[in-house]
């Protein structure tokens, strides 16, 4: 089986339980171990598994930096080092440099890009980039160095057929004819926070129901048209709302670089019948404020080609509501998808007053999930690299 060297940026080494890069590779690096594949682990901070070798890299002092400073000198020094079969890419930016590496230390290894993130959304004729990385028109650069990443990769992983379709759609528009490459390997769920169907009870009729919000905070995540759902939703029905604190007390340098999860966790905690708490980084204590709820509410993220928040609350057969757009609109039920607030505030009471109905979309949430496993997300991956 082949060595993967396992290329991971880490924004928060001191936060991981809120890097769902790390977390994703903590739950991937067993599973590839377990069917004989050798893990290299090239990162800020290790995996769990002590099997995983792993090599020391330095944590990136701003986002641009992780996409056009990937260090061609060390980059060489590692792939010298470990020796790969297999070079995996997640930071698609960095990926031209990562071909000059294997070129210089006169490796054959097979490239394979993971569009962790997507730094751009498309739309029929249109090409949207994505405001949190556009600081000072940096967007259309970041967009173009994107573009010369999948051109650089032997192999290049989506999360989506959302993903897929976007990724072939931008590449296109830059000459360039990926489509042979692509191939969709969803992120692993956490088992940890897995529920058994036989555990699944409907809400007790009538009875308010609380609603977990756990996804980032940033502006560009749609937080604000959030905010204003979530002011609707605990004045016109008799629900409640939980938001994770998922950062704490950032840095300086992060706050001035962008401050709106600061600003928008101030306005939801201002918010009658909005609670804002944090897990302080514990699978467990997550696990337990999960199983506090009764369904969970996307993002208004646009450009969403995955949202692992999504699917730790569906893992636990917690109904997710969500706006008609973008990856939701693959993965969410029809049912439960909607345009408008109003849309929105009628699904919630239908989930609080239908037992049948809240019943039928915890299961299907649960079975949504059934393919995410760790050890058959990893066989789609080394497969889809082999």
């Amino acid at each position: 089986m082949p060595q993967i060297l396992y290329l991971l940026n880490i924004s928060n080494p001191d936060k991981l339980a809120s890097d769902s890069g790390w977390i994703f590779a903590d739950l991937l690096a067993p599973a590839m171990i377990d069917q004989g594949a050798e893990f290299v682990m090239a990162a800020p901070a290790r995996v769990s598994d002590g099997r995983a070798h792993f090599e020391r890299t330095a944590v990136p002092a701003t986002k641009y930096r992780a996409r056009f400073d990937p260090g061609m000198n060390e980059l060489v020094a590692l792939i010298r080092r470990t020796a790969p079969d297999i070079v995996v890419a997640n930071q698609i930016e960095a990926a031209p440099a990562v071909r000059a590496a294997l070129l210089e230390a006169k490796s054959d290894a097979l490239l394979a890009g993971y569009c962790h993130y997507l730094p751009f959304s498309t739309e029929p004729g249109r090409l949207l980039r994505d405001p949190a990385l556009d600081d000072r028109q940096l967007g259309w650069p970041v967009w173009l160095a994107f573009a010369a990443g999948l051109a650089a990769c032997d192999r290049i992983l989506v999360h989506s057929a959302t993903a897929a379709t976007w990724v072939d759609d931008a590449s296109a528009r830059a000459g360039a004819d990926i489509t042979d490459r692509i191939r969709i390997v969803p992120p692993p769920k956490d088992e940890r926070l897995s529920r058994h169907p036989d555990d699944l009870t409907a809400p007790t009729r009538d009875m308010p129901l609380t609603g977990i919000y756990n996804h980032r905070l940033y502006q560009h995540y749609g937080t604000p048209r959030f905010v204003t759902l979530a002011e609707q939703l605990t004045t016109q029905t008799r629900s409640r709302l939980r938001v994770m604190d998922l950062f704490g007390t950032r840095s300086a340098e992060r706050v001035a670089l962008d401050d709106s999860p600061e600003r928008m966790r101030n306005e939801l905690a201002a918010l009658p019948g909005v609670e804002i708490r944090t897990d302080r980084g514990d699978r467990d204590t997550y696990r337990r404020m999960l199983e506090e709820c009764q369904f969970g509410l996307a993002p208004f993220r646009a450009g969403c080609p995955w949202a692992m928040s999504v699917i730790d609350c569906q893992s636990m057969g917690l109904p997710v509501i969500a706006p008609r757009m973008d990856w939701f609109a693959e993965h969410i039920a029809e049912e439960l998808l909607f345009t408008t607030d109003a849309e929105a505030i009628t699904l919630v009471e239908r989930l609080t007053h239908d037992e049948a109905f809240y019943l039928e979309h915890a299961k299907r949430a649960m079975d949504s999930t059934a393919g995410l496993h760790p050890a058959m997300v990893a066989a789609r991956y080394l497969e889809a690299v082999a």
